[in-house]
């Protein structure tokens, strides 16, 4: 028997994991009901999952009552691993709440006689690896790791987790980050560059080298991706004026996802252009244009005549009431023009977001040069509702910068920019935490 938490870390550290909680276990926790992992979707900045999608079934009455997303799962013990293939989360946002199931199902040696019944002080542990696989470890009340659980007053509460701490092997993803960010400070001046596939900085000319120059010292290659930058951590650059006021000099671009839906998706980027597109007003010739602010809190954009909405969502109750909606750009009779689902978009917002550090810089040239400042702002505890209720009150808008050139000929060139941008003042609002943290 594992007889203490610092053995079972151990354990699941053996096993490749990293990061590590517990749930104090309800009656209603157990195979029949599913396990609650909380009232809104911070869970998912814990649990790694696969790709969203909505549910078809029927038991939730409509396949609009709740959304699904696989996860790979293993129970733990001394004698090995074994996977439960079925085990998934499922996530109701009319409540909202997630919950996981399917956690016995087709696994040999799972912990049915911790997870079917309804005594209370059961404890479920968890393990997250790297590779985002999940382990798990269900101990009985009188099991000598529910008593110590419940004995230890130490531990932070993240939603309904307890974060137990690992056992001593390197510093903390935050100490190493602050750590290599003040490496970075103290170099001062540092010639724009950008990371190649080959793992080797180049140099880097364009204007927007700040953020690639950040990424090149951190050893962090470009990604188009929707994971975390840096040991977990987003990492995301904003130019500045000086480093006394730390005045911004544009927004921050939260996220550059794709439309899922809408015209755009299902005739294609140069119909949708050639629908809702505007001449270049510099002059440039056989140029369509698609540009502009789109803000649920603003009217229809003069130019396209296209505004945006969240479909599927309740303003007052701040709640998702159709899964199959999402943030909408809407022409003049409604029609979707372009859609982005809330089954993206959560997925994306949540393991980008979960953890992020906003670190300021001064650009100078020639050459170009930038100069990394001595304060950052580290963001923890996110939650896809914060996100929505910010994109309703029109503080997360739609930025884009889509263009085609050779608009007339048989092969046009298609330049696709979709961005979601805040105002820096307003990012605090994204997350249940953030804190300034001086370098020096």
């Amino acid at each position: 028997m594992i007889e203490n938490i610092a053995a079972l870390v151990g354990l699941m550290q053996s096993h490749g994991a990293h990061l590590f909680y517990a749930k104090k276990m309800a009656p209603n926790d157990n195979s029949k009901n599913q396990v609650y992992l909380g009232g809104d979707f911070s869970a998912l900045n814990i649990i790694p999952y696969k790709s969203v999608y909505t549910d078809a079934g029927e038991m939730a009455g409509s396949k609009r009552d709740r959304a699904k997303a696989d996860i790979r799962f293993s129970w733990v013990d001394e004698e090995g691993r074994y996977e439960a293939p079925n085990a998934q989360l499922i996530l109701y946002p009319k409540y909202p709440e997630v919950r996981m199931s399917g956690f016995l199902k087709g696994c040999r040696n799972a912990p049915s006689e911790v997870m079917t019944v309804r005594d209370e002080g059961r404890v479920l542990f968890i393990g997250i690896t790297r590779n985002g696989e999940v382990l798990g470890y269900a101990a009985s009340a009188n099991h000598p790791l529910a008593r110590e659980l419940y004995a230890r007053q130490e531990l932070g509460q993240i939603g309904v987790f307890l974060k137990i701490p690992a056992l001593p092997q390197e510093g903390s993803t935050r100490s190493q980050l602050l750590e290599a960010l003040t490496r970075i400070y103290q170099k001062h001046w540092i010639p724009s560059q950008k990371m190649g596939a080959d793992g080797i900085p180049k140099p880097y000319k364009a204007r927007n080298g700040g953020g690639y120059t950040l990424e090149a010292e951190l050893g962090i290659t470009p990604n188009g991706y929707s994971e975390p930058d840096y040991l977990g951590w987003e990492i995301k650059q904003y130019g500045v004026g000086d480093f006394e006021l730390f005045r911004p000099k544009s927004p921050v671009t939260l996220m550059t996802p794709e439309p899922t839906g809408g015209i755009y998706r299902d005739k294609g980027v140069a119909e949708f252009l050639r629908r809702f597109g505007y001449a270049d007003k510099s002059g440039k010739p056989d140029r369509i244009n698609f540009g502009g602010i789109y803000a649920c809190d603003r009217p229809a954009h003069n130019d396209t005549g296209l505004r945006l909405a969240l479909q599927g969502y309740d303003q007052e109750a701040g709640k998702i009431t159709d899964m199959t909606g999402g943030i909408a750009l809407l022409s003049a009779n409604d029609s979707v023009a372009a859609l982005w689902r809330f089954t993206g978009i959560m997925e994306h917002w949540n393991r980008k977001h979960a953890q992020a550090a906003y670190v300021p810089s001064l650009f100078r040239t020639p050459p170009p040069e930038y100069k990394y400042g001595p304060r950052v702002m580290l963001c923890e505890k996110t939650d896809f509702t914060l996100f929505l209720k910010a994109v309703c009150e029109g503080a997360v808008y739609y930025d884009p910068g889509i263009k085609m050139e050779q608009a007339s000929s048989d092969a046009p060139a298609i330049k696709r920019r979709s961005q979601f941008r805040i105002k820096h003042n307003q990012l605090a609002r994204m997350y249940h935490g953030h804190e300034y943290v001086s370098l020096f």
